[in-house]
């Protein structure tokens, strides 16, 4: 039997209200008032989002800022992540759905095999990384250059960054499917003791990080990406989506989360 999940398309937004959105569906599922919740979106402009615990040391705000790129801090874990000509997904729902229940691994595995059917479905011969997670890169501040368990690989390089949090309310995923563009564009945004680390670093992640379009050899539009991930999410994992939109009160409250936290320096800067 199928079970009853809502579908959510958001234009795109800038960083703050991404994520304030994110977490106020997790709030609000935490209150048993929203079904699971099954996220696609961008961003406008390119924003540089940092895991919970990332040093904002990593970012050179003065190249982001003439580039008129944004800087975020998520509430999940991970590496620095720079989201432009992708598509985002987020997956939230309850801590006990069969889908999300049991430890982080336990739970990525089931996404995860949902992710490689997207990917898939859009003509791409893919992996899945298992065993041990790589820890090769800790001091990396470049989610993508190191590809962790059941991230999803093409050719042997990382192709879809996800990261996790699991709080009281339920479990929060999200994650980034890179389509098209030159993915060392985020050495960019970050600080490099000189000029030739940033080139090392830049070589270095074009080597284990691919796109959409350099691994199929043609672009992919972010609405057939988004079918193809919904297709897979449905038949996979035994979804049926219900198409939706956030309710009055998600909405106020990610304004209210980001007035007072995603939009302000005492999030995105406190570590």
């Amino acid at each position: 039997m199928k079970t009853s999940w809502r579908l959510l398309s958001t234009p795109p937004a800038s960083g703050a209200w991404n994520m304030a959105v994110d977490e106020s569906i997790l709030e609000s599922i935490g209150r048993g008032a929203s079904l699971p919740t099954l996220r696609l979106y961008a961003w406008t402009p390119a924003c540089l989002s940092l895991g919970v615990a990332q040093p904002f040391a990593d970012v050179d705000s003065a190249r982001l800022r003439a580039r008129g790129w944004d800087v975020v801090r998520r509430i999940t874990g991970g590496r620095a992540i720079l989201h432009t000509d992708e598509l985002t997904y987020s997956v939230i729902g309850p801590a006990d759905n069969p889908i999300l229940a049991g430890s982080v691994l336990e739970s990525y595995n089931r996404l995860a095999k949902a992710l490689l059917l997207t990917v898939q479905e859009l003509g791409m011969s893919v992996e899945m990384k298992e065993g041990k997670a790589d820890e090769s890169g800790k001091s990396n501040p470049v989610c993508f250059e190191v590809p962790s368990t059941y991230e999803i690989t093409v050719d042997g390089k990382k192709l879809i960054g996800s990261a996790q949090a699991r709080r009281k309310e339920g479990v929060l995923q999200h994650g980034s499917l890179p389509l098209f563009g030159d993915l060392a564009r985020i050495t960019q945004a970050l600080a490099f003791a000189e000029e030739s680390v940033r080139a090392d670093a830049a070589a270095r992640l074009l080597a284990r990080a691919a796109t959409v379009e350099s691994a199929l050899g043609q672009v992919v539009a972010q609405d057939d990406a988004a079918r193809a991930m919904v297709r897979a999410f449905e038949a996979e994992l035994g979804i049926q989506f219900e198409g939706g939109e956030l309710s009055p009160k998600e909405n106020s409250r990610a304004d209210e989360l980001v007035r007072e936290k995603y939009g302000h320096a005492g999030w995105t800067e406190r570590v």
